[in-house]
């Protein structure tokens, strides 16, 4: 271990964000090599029983740490990410690593280029210490698949940690990364930030170049839906890599000058005691600061019929694809086999949610019908989030047990519409959404909400975010142990 300066304990790093942790780095009170060994070390001690780092790159990290302590150009060292161990999710692209899907076939797969978001993380000074699992091609939302297994949430080892990012939220709740580089286009940042009590940013619509994500999304729908973003420990970090990695906007700050509207808890979707408790926390403290209203946006009714039938368009073919490396195969005979024999080489997650995809593949007439809904919703959408910031909960409770949730968003009783309404109106509209933890559940799993707006109002979000975290729980590590 190296040598621990001014009295920094492994326990404090733990519980930095990556702002603080440059900023020690930047005047000489920590180094790179302390942090870096602190992380591994913690992964080490707790990664057989979550199961979040798939790929390591210690060694590297730590040669890359030391030659940071070393440095003495200072305009390297001014860096905003300078020295700081951060992960990313298995889905993007790292020189020199595998980009796998979980997917089996895919394992002897190494990338010779960084994806677009890692290279410019890397230029702001970040190391990175390996790489996170996901469900296989980051399709559904529980964190499992043949090749890497499944991930485990660290405030209870029962439940899920959601998906597509479930790895990188897990990590980020035991401390030992400062923040992880994400994706979401169906929930993938804010279902894991919500279940697992850490702070997450999904961009909006065409915000953060997508190259050297994969899968890629080839569809045009499916592009408008994605985000890339940061689940990090604290508002201010996703602000810095927001800054980081996306397009450059007019800044529209100061959030008290934005109408403030909290979704009822009485909205027509199922919430529980815990969730609408802490809903209803938000509420009055922001109805007694900025003088919030409770409010039902438009097309909010509608959004989970459309998410799921965009995310259905040509039954997911490319997919399936992927998946099995071909695409003649019988779906329904690889997902019995597999629920029977466990000896395909795909999942039956994976294998049930593109079954479902084909289920409910939507006509060349309601494809149609689709295009007409976005193109006037969209104008009335973001005419309503103008100078507006819009309150959600991210899920009806905390995390449930591990398939809870898969099993109520892959049914073919459409449960997807009761309970996906809250995560997919951001994504169907293209919006950056921001989740905070606000608090626990009865059983100690932590709950959280989510901030958004439309796209060029990402700082108000964050002010909002910050003053939100200010007065409630935030970011607090769990304190796993082996």
């Amino acid at each position: 271990m190296s040598t621990l300066i001014n009295n920094y304990s492994t326990e404090t790093l733990l519980d930095m964000d990556a702002t603080e942790i440059a900023r020690l780095i930047a005047t000489n009170q920590l180094t790179s090599e302390f942090v870096t060994e602190a992380y591994i070390n913690h992964i080490k001690q707790t990664n057989d029983k979550l199961n979040a780092v798939v790929e390591p790159r210690f060694k590297e990290a730590l040669d890359e740490a030391k030659k940071c302590d070393l440095e003495t150009d200072q305009t390297k060292r001014r860096l905003p990410l300078f020295g700081v161990p951060i992960s990313i999710k298995e889905s993007f692209d790292v020189n020199g690593m595998q980009t796998t899907g979980g997917i089996t076939h895919r394992k002897d797969i190494i990338k010779t280029e960084d994806a677009k978001t890692v290279k410019l993380l890397r230029e702001a000074g970040a190391i990175i210490l390996g790489k996170t699992n996901t469900p296989a091609l980051c399709f559904y939302q529980e964190t499992t698949n043949k090749l890497f297994g499944r991930t485990n949430n660290a405030w209870n080892l029962d439940h899920t940690a959601g998906g597509s990012s479930g790895g990188e939220a897990t990590l980020v709740s035991t401390g030992a990364t400062a923040f992880g580089l994400c994706s979401d286009i169906g929930g993938s940042i804010r279902f894991p930030s919500h279940f697992s009590g850490v702070v997450g940013f999904k961009s909006g619509a065409f915000q953060v170049n997508e190259t050297g994500h994969f899968p890629p999304t080839i569809i045009d729908q499916q592009k408008h839906m994605l985000g890339l973003g940061p689940i990090g420990k604290s508002v201010r970090d996703m602000k810095l890599v927001n800054d980081l990695i996306s397009k450059k906007h007019v800044k529209r700050n100061h959030y008290e000058k934005f109408e403030i509207d909290i979704l009822p808890v009485d909205n027509g979707y199922p919430i529980s005691d815990y969730t609408s408790q802490q809903l209803t926390k938000v509420k009055e403290l922001l109805i007694h600061a900025y003088g919030a209203n409770e409010s039902i946006p438009p097309y909010f009714d509608d959004t989970a019929k459309i998410w799921q039938e965009i995310m259905s368009i040509n039954g997911a073919n490319h997919i399936k694809k992927i998946a099995f490396n071909t695409d003649k195969v019988n779906l329904w005979k690889a997902y019995i086999q597999e629920k029977a024999f466990k000896n395909t080489q795909v999942d039956a997650y994976l294998s049930w949610a593109i079954i479902g995809a084909n289920l409910f593949k939507p006509s060349q007439n309601r494809l149609k019908e689709i295009e007409n809904i976005l193109i006037y919703g969209q104008k009335a959408v973001d005419q309503h989030l103008n100078n507006r910031l819009i309150i959600f909960p991210v899920h009806h409770s905390s995390a449930p047990k591990h398939g809870d949730l898969y099993h109520e968003i892959f049914s073919i009783k459409k449960t997807y519409l009761k309970y996906l309404p809250y995560v997919t109106y951001a994504n169907v509209w293209g919006f950056p959404s921001l989740t905070i933890p606000v608090g626990f559940d009865e059983n100690d799993l932590p709950i959280g909400i989510q901030v958004m707006s439309k796209v060029g109002n990402e700082e108000a979000i964050f002010e909002l975010g910050e003053y939100i975290e200010k007065h409630f729980s935030g970011y607090q590590r769990s304190t796993f142990k082996n």
